[in-house]
């Protein structure tokens, strides 16, 4: 398995998996995963394996340690000087599940931030994926302000 930074032509590849990974109102639009790719490609990585891709993670720097909902529909290019890095999307194709592909993700997400200088990454996700982070080195921090797709999301941290 290769993790590159995600490329315009891998789009469709990556809305596939994103359409596997989330509910409808969970999911970006394929206009702002378009926009993720342009915005913030340093921090866009992409599993792939055999020339397709299998998973992918990407995020925006923050300068506040939580994710806010707005985040899910504007971007701006990532500040330099922003401590933290927001995974807004963590999904690997169904077939690809159960083989590491999400930590693998994740370790080269926090090797990415460590190399810029971040201070931690951030994220929200629903309840039943709480093991899933903690396995992985983060912290659950409680119920998230965030109303997005009307679930109940939870803020994890990981400091690095």
């Amino acid at each position: 398995m290769q993790i590159h930074q995600a490329q315009p032509n891998e789009l469709a590849q990556i809305m596939t998996i994103e359409h596997a990974g989330f509910t409808p109102d969970e999911a970006a639009t394929e206009a702002a995963m378009r926009d993720r790719i342009v915005q913030i490609p340093d921090t866009f990585l992409v599993a792939e394996q055999n020339g397709q891709v299998t998973g992918y993670v990407v995020g925006p720097a923050l300068t506040q340690r939580y994710i806010t909902d707005d985040l899910f529909k504007t971007l701006t290019p990532n500040e330099t000087s922003a401590p933290y890095l927001a995974i807004l999307s963590l999904a690997v194709a169904p077939s690809a599940q159960g083989q590491g592909v999400g930590g693998q993700l994740l370790t080269a997400f926090a090797a990415r931030a460590r190399d810029q200088g971040r201070q931690a990454i951030t994220l929200t996700c629903l309840k039943r994926l709480i093991p899933f982070y903690e396995a992985h080195g983060y912290v659950n921090e409680g119920i998230a302000d965030s109303a997005h797709a009307g679930e109940v999301w939870y803020n994890m941290v990981q400091t690095l």
